[in-house]
């Protein structure tokens, strides 16, 4: 018999309901979202807005997945990682972090990775996220939870507030997974850089990072399925991903 504990990870799975998933607890990055075509409609192009697209690198992703995809990047001019960007290959616009300068109902999928941590108005831009999205389309992605400071960012979300902040845009929440653990984030910020640096944290990404290892070790103790397993990762996670979707 299990004896009886205090689990972590209860409010927010209390809190989160049907988001959370109930399929698998697997760490995820942003493209898991690239992976299921999210929005996209049979028989016409992929209509994509990386919001916030940095580099563009996405858009190597969504032509593997559709080589037709209509992407466009869209970030401020003022960016890093824009003003590095050095590929001509797509297409790429700027804003002033507010106002999306596309007609409404554009896109199937606006895709925004590590991005909202950054955002100084996420709730009018959020706002504006719904109005470029075509009735039914997503908005799918990911952001900072218990991460560091870095690159100009200004605060870090629960998953509970993006979901509110959704829901006050007009966007549903449709599901929350847990990405690489806050701990094994600090850690790689303490550690000296170098290519040792790279090689040991770079792997943490995409597979699973040392807590939440050690959850899945908790959860098969305690016997707990795949919804309190991921409520106890988005509890400790640094970064969690997100799936949310305009009413059609």
């Amino acid at each position: 018999m299990i004896p009886l504990v205090r689990l972590p990870g209860r409010e927010i799975e209390r809190l989160a309901g049907d988001a959370l998933p109930s399929d698998h607890a697997h760490q995820v990055l942003a493209e898991h979202y690239i992976d299921r075509a999210i929005g996209r409609v049979e028989g016409r192009p992929w209509r994509v807005l990386d919001l916030g697209c940095g580099s563009g690198s996405s858009v190597d992703f969504f032509r593997a997945r559709d080589p037709a995809v209509e992407w466009i990047g869209l970030d401020i001019a003022e960016s890093p990682e824009a003003r590095s960007r050095t590929r001509t290959d797509a297409s790429f616009a700027t804003f002033d972090g507010i106002s999306i300068p596309f007609e409404q109902a554009s896109f199937d999928l606006v895709y925004c990775k590590q991005v909202l941590e950054h955002v100084h108005r996420p709730r009018p831009l959020l706002a504006e996220v719904r109005r470029v999205l075509a009735p039914g389309g997503f908005m799918a992605g990911s952001t900072s939870q218990l991460e560091p400071f870095h690159s100009y960012s200004t605060w870090n979300y629960t998953p509970w507030f993006l979901r509110v902040l959704l829901q006050e845009a007009g966007l549903s929440m449709i599901e929350l997974r847990p990405g690489i653990d806050g701990l094994t984030l600090i850690g790689g910020r303490m550690a000296p850089a170098g290519a040792l640096h790279d090689r040991v944290w770079a792997r943490w990404w995409g597979g699973q990072s040392p807590l939440n290892r050690l959850i899945d070790l908790y959860g098969r103790a305690l016997r707990l399925d795949a919804r309190s397993l991921n409520a106890t990762k988005l509890l400790f996670c640094g970064q969690f991903a997100f799936l949310a979707q305009r009413a059609s």
